[in-house]
């Protein structure tokens, strides 16, 4: 007599169906927020508080803001590379690793071909810290290459 494979009650047949997938939505949507709140800081900061008019203990911080917003956005892409998001798991740690990689090389060769021109608003308010910020992004890039299988 053929006997028909056992399942828990808790574990589902398929797998990643069940309700123990190992996906934090927690993690993801903390993840999201810091790199949206990473890019609305800055985005207030060029657009609202620089003149010093309106926002001032924001206008005081000057460039800090840019330490700031960078910070939060590295910070939610680390964030995002953990094993229980999207961006952690199989094809999106690629995902992210090649994104970050190219963007950090990207935002590096617009910096250095606008170099003299300086027409790029955010890249002329950075000056030399672009430098930093492209370097940044290739840094997460990593931490997205060590999560790699």
């Amino acid at each position: 007599m053929a006997s028909s494979p056992k399942t828990s009650r808790n574990k589902s047949a398929i797998p990643g169906a069940g309700q123990d997938s190992g996906l934090s939505i927690v993690r993801t949507a903390v993840a999201a927020l810091l790199v949206v709140l990473g890019i609305v800081w800055m985005a207030v900061y060029l657009n609202v508080a620089q003149d010093g008019k309106s926002l001032t203990w924001m206008g005081d911080l000057g460039r800090w803001n840019f330490l700031v917003g960078f910070a939060l956005i590295f910070l939610g892409l680390a964030v995002a590379a953990h094993p229980s998001t999207p961006l952690g798991r199989g094809r999106g740690v690629v995902v992210g690793m090649l994104g970050c990689f190219l963007i950090g090389l990207i935002w590096i060769v617009v910096y250095y071909i606008t170099g003299q021109d300086q027409t790029v608003p955010l890249v002329r308010d950075l000056g030399q810290y672009n430098l930093v910020v492209g370097i940044g992004f290739m840094a997460v890039g990593f931490i997205y290459a060590t999560h790699w299988e």
